[in-house]
């Protein structure tokens, strides 16, 4: 039995939260990697909409859920998140939830710097959630952090509290805004303690022994390679590896426990905030792919922009994973077009290329190169086996297997947890 890293190959909201409650049903652990709360799944059963920022997908069918030693938590947003979940009658407790006690901790004065940077940068916006992700990632590097492990004893922890406050009074005071309250963090720390503790746990020496005991664990990425810190559209992306390498090391299981990796995409492609995306379609068309896929952000409520299938920014995603195979996401969104275009490399500046240069002035002079198709009028909504496809739609997947180098392991034809055709299972080959 293969385990299996699930990560986005696009510019993330590609549906990896329902494809993960799908797998989740084969899994016996599902793991958080990478990312925070900027993260949104959203997962619909029957007529219920669970949404997801910092809890595993898995959680809603009672899966062993971890949050890894790679995610940034905000311990506020986590007892919000598990609030929400239980009123809709999810069980959540410390049997099917873990969180690594090493995560590092979003602390208030993240956001207020998230939110004055973004303020201060003009039209050199990067466009984040605001949420205090990136400056919690960057005192992780800096190894100034409070962690998990530090609210079992938060005064053990002053040094490291002193060590943080010198740092971020600094830039506070470069904003003109007044320095942190030492007492009202501590107060706020030892306010939240309980509600986090009761899940902190090694979480790398549990998956160590569900592995040796040979049980299924499904990593779930957030995000998408195209913002990865490393190898997305810098300097518009996350603050994180969102590769499926990153699944090894935010997890704290070695690379040889990932045997299968598993790239989602949409049939066409969206992308939230600032930054380059050569096919963009700021028209009817457009207009038409954001209204039919519903495209607003889980986590901001923010329109995305829609797009063209982009398949050699797709290639470039799979090759930089190693994906295996790809789950095919909102197929039906593309029912009634009458021609479909798939971009197949890029000119810039009168050169061909195949996948998208690196420099942020190559980006913006790139124009995608089209193959057309023709559309279909038929409903693919709901088809859950090749039969209830279109012809067309059949040609379309086939042809986007041939462009990105890569099979089709899943196709979603709506957001119902069981509109999902399988052409392989990613546990087993």
């Amino acid at each position: 039995m293969a385990n299996v890293v699930v990560i986005g190959a696009q510019w993330g909201d590609e549906g990896k939260g329902k494809i993960v409650d799908w797998l989740s049903a084969r899994a016996d652990v599902v793991v958080r990697f990478q990312g925070g709360h900027n993260a949104g799944h959203t997962l619909v059963v029957g007529n219920q909409v669970y949404k997801l920022s910092l809890l595993p997908s898995g959680i809603v069918r009672g899966t062993l859920s971890c949050i890894g030693n790679g995610v940034v938590l905000d311990p506020w947003a986590l007892r919000d998140e598990m609030a929400r979940l239980r009123a809709q009658g999810v069980k959540i407790d410390s049997e099917n939830l873990m969180v690594a006690e090493t995560c590092p901790l979003i602390l208030p004065f993240h956001r207020d710097l998230d939110a004055l940077r973004e303020d201060a940068s003009g039209a050199g916006k990067i466009g984040t959630t605001r949420r205090g992700i990136g400056p919690a990632y960057e005192d992780k590097v800096g190894r100034r952090a409070l962690r998990v492990c530090d609210l079992a004893d938060i005064p053990s922890a002053a040094p490291q509290i002193d060590r943080l406050l010198a740092h971020h009074n600094a830039l506070r005071a470069g904003f003109g805004v007044p320095a942190i309250d030492r007492a009202a963090l501590i107060a706020e720390l030892q306010e939240i303690a309980p509600d986090i503790l009761p899940y902190a746990a090694p979480v790398w020496h549990t998956l160590a022994a569900k592995r040796r005991q040979r049980a299924r664990i499904l990593f779930e990425g957030a995000q998408g390679v195209l913002l990865d810190v490393d190898h997305g559209t810098y300097p518009f992306v996350t603050s994180s590896n969102v590769v499926a390498g990153q699944a090894a090391a935010g997890s704290g299981l070695g690379p040889a426990a990932l045997s299968y990796v598993l790239g989602i995409v949409k049939a066409y492609t969206t992308r939230v905030g600032s930054g380059p995306f050569p096919t963009e379609l700021d028209d009817a068309v457009g207009q038409r792919l954001g209204e039919r896929g519903r495209e607003f952000g889980t986590v901001t409520g923010r329109k995305r922009r829609c797009g063209w299938f982009d398949a050699a920014l797709v290639r470039q995603s799979i090759a930089l994973s190693g994906v295996d195979g790809i789950a095919l996401t909102k197929l039906d969104v593309l029912d009634g077009f009458d021609e479909l275009l798939v971009c197949t490399g890029y000119t810039v500046n009168g050169r061909s290329m195949d996948y998208l240069p690196a420099s942020a002035q190559d980006q913006a002079a790139a124009t995608p190169v089209y193959e057309r198709f023709e559309g279909w009028q038929e409903s693919t909504q709901g088809a859950r086996s090749w039969a209830d496809l279109p012809a067309a739609a059949i040609k379309y997947i086939r042809r986007i297997e041939e462009l990105i180098d890569c099979p089709v392991a899943l196709v979603s034809t709506s957001p119902e947890r069981d509109d999902t055709i399988l052409v392989r299972d990613p546990f087993r080959d």
